[in-house]
Protein backbone atom coordinates (compact mmCIF):
# COMPACT_ATOMS: atom_id res chain seq x y z
CA UNK A 1 0.00 0.00 0.00
CA UNK A 2 1.76 3.36 -1.05
CA UNK A 3 1.54 6.21 1.63
CA UNK A 4 -1.36 7.95 0.14
CA UNK A 5 -3.58 4.99 0.43
CA UNK A 6 -2.33 4.70 4.31
CA UNK A 7 -3.43 8.50 4.65
CA UNK A 8 -6.83 8.01 3.14
CA UNK A 9 -7.08 4.78 5.04
CA UNK A 10 -6.37 6.17 8.36
CA UNK A 11 -8.51 9.27 7.94
CA UNK A 12 -11.73 6.75 7.21
CA UNK A 13 -10.74 5.38 10.23
CA UNK A 14 -10.96 8.30 11.92
CA UNK A 15 -14.02 9.33 10.76
CA UNK A 16 -15.50 6.06 11.83
CA UNK A 17 -14.29 6.05 15.30
CA UNK A 18 -16.03 9.99 16.09
CA UNK A 19 -19.15 8.66 14.13
CA UNK A 20 -18.86 5.86 16.95
CA UNK A 21 -17.72 8.21 19.96
CA UNK A 22 -20.70 10.61 19.04
CA UNK A 23 -23.32 7.81 18.78
CA UNK A 24 -22.44 6.34 21.79
CA UNK A 25 -22.70 10.28 23.44
CA UNK A 26 -26.32 10.89 22.07
CA UNK A 27 -27.25 7.70 23.15
CA UNK A 28 -26.01 8.19 26.93
CA UNK A 29 -27.54 11.69 26.44
CA UNK A 30 -31.19 10.48 25.62
CA UNK A 31 -31.02 8.12 28.71
CA UNK A 32 -30.41 11.02 30.90
CA UNK A 33 -26.86 10.09 31.32
CA UNK A 34 -23.91 12.24 31.14
CA UNK A 35 -22.61 12.05 27.18
CA UNK A 36 -18.79 12.17 28.27
CA UNK A 37 -18.79 8.80 29.92
CA UNK A 38 -18.85 7.24 26.50
CA UNK A 39 -15.28 7.96 26.12
CA UNK A 40 -14.34 6.87 29.41
CA UNK A 41 -13.35 2.66 29.65
CA UNK A 42 -15.10 0.71 31.93
CA UNK A 43 -17.24 3.63 33.16
CA UNK A 44 -19.09 3.65 29.84
CA UNK A 45 -19.89 -0.15 30.51
CA UNK A 46 -21.44 0.57 33.89
CA UNK A 47 -23.15 3.32 32.54
CA UNK A 48 -24.48 1.21 30.00
CA UNK A 49 -25.42 -1.49 32.26
CA UNK A 50 -27.25 2.14 34.54
CA UNK A 51 -29.54 2.59 31.26
CA UNK A 52 -30.63 -0.59 30.68
CA UNK A 53 -31.48 -1.68 34.25
CA UNK A 54 -29.02 -4.34 35.33
CA UNK A 55 -26.42 -4.26 38.11
CA UNK A 56 -22.51 -2.36 38.10
CA UNK A 57 -21.33 -6.27 38.92
CA UNK A 58 -22.19 -7.16 35.47
CA UNK A 59 -19.13 -5.52 34.61
CA UNK A 60 -17.14 -8.45 36.66
CA UNK A 61 -18.84 -11.21 34.93
CA UNK A 62 -18.30 -9.71 31.52
CA UNK A 63 -14.67 -9.13 32.33
CA UNK A 64 -13.75 -12.32 34.10
CA UNK A 65 -16.03 -15.13 32.61
CA UNK A 66 -13.98 -15.63 29.29
CA UNK A 67 -15.59 -15.36 25.92
CA UNK A 68 -19.05 -16.43 28.01
CA UNK A 69 -19.17 -12.94 29.61
CA UNK A 70 -18.50 -11.02 26.79
CA UNK A 71 -20.96 -12.80 24.26
CA UNK A 72 -23.60 -13.92 26.64
CA UNK A 73 -23.50 -10.60 28.66
CA UNK A 74 -22.85 -8.42 26.38
CA UNK A 75 -25.29 -9.62 23.82
CA UNK A 76 -27.70 -9.48 26.52
CA UNK A 77 -26.85 -5.82 27.89
CA UNK A 78 -27.25 -4.94 23.82
CA UNK A 79 -30.44 -6.43 23.64
CA UNK A 80 -31.65 -4.86 26.89
CA UNK A 81 -29.91 -1.56 25.79
CA UNK A 82 -32.17 -2.09 22.16
CA UNK A 83 -35.51 -2.88 23.75
CA UNK A 84 -34.80 0.56 26.42
CA UNK A 85 -35.34 2.83 23.46
CA UNK A 86 -38.36 1.00 22.06
CA UNK A 87 -36.56 -1.21 19.67
CA UNK A 88 -37.26 -4.67 18.98
CA UNK A 89 -34.86 -7.82 18.88
CA UNK A 90 -34.42 -7.35 15.22
CA UNK A 91 -32.69 -3.83 15.72
CA UNK A 92 -30.17 -5.60 18.63
CA UNK A 93 -29.06 -7.72 15.91
CA UNK A 94 -28.13 -4.63 13.63
CA UNK A 95 -26.09 -2.97 16.67
CA UNK A 96 -24.54 -6.32 17.28
CA UNK A 97 -23.32 -6.99 13.47
CA UNK A 98 -23.57 -3.67 11.98
CA UNK A 99 -23.05 -1.41 14.77
CA UNK A 100 -21.72 1.55 12.59
CA UNK A 101 -24.84 2.01 11.07
CA UNK A 102 -27.48 0.95 13.91
CA UNK A 103 -25.29 2.96 16.62
CA UNK A 104 -25.83 6.24 15.02
CA UNK A 105 -29.48 5.33 14.22
CA UNK A 106 -30.38 4.82 17.41
CA UNK A 107 -28.14 7.98 18.64
CA UNK A 108 -29.28 10.85 16.18
CA UNK A 109 -32.17 9.53 15.36
CA UNK A 110 -35.97 9.76 16.50
CA UNK A 111 -35.85 6.98 19.33
CA UNK A 112 -36.70 7.67 22.74
CA UNK A 113 -35.63 6.27 26.22
CA UNK A 114 -38.51 4.36 27.59
CA UNK A 115 -36.30 3.97 30.51
CA UNK A 116 -34.38 0.38 32.01
CA UNK A 117 -35.53 -2.46 29.87
CA UNK A 118 -34.66 -5.47 32.77
CA UNK A 119 -37.20 -6.74 34.65
CA UNK A 120 -35.18 -6.04 38.17
CA UNK A 121 -34.37 -2.39 37.23
CA UNK A 122 -36.47 -1.00 40.23
CA UNK A 123 -34.56 -2.61 42.65
CA UNK A 124 -31.05 -2.40 41.20
CA UNK A 125 -31.21 1.52 40.73
CA UNK A 126 -34.62 2.72 43.19
CA UNK A 127 -34.82 5.95 41.06
CA UNK A 128 -36.08 4.24 38.38
CA UNK A 129 -39.06 2.72 40.54
CA UNK A 130 -42.98 3.61 39.46
CA UNK A 131 -44.26 5.64 42.45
Amino acid sequence: MNEGGIGIFIVFYLAIIVLMIASMWKVFEKAGQPGWAAIVPIYNMIIMLKIVGKPWWWLLLMIFIPYVGMLVWGIWMINLMSLSFGKTSGFTIGLILLGIVFWPILGFGDAEYNGPAAADAAVNYPEYAEE
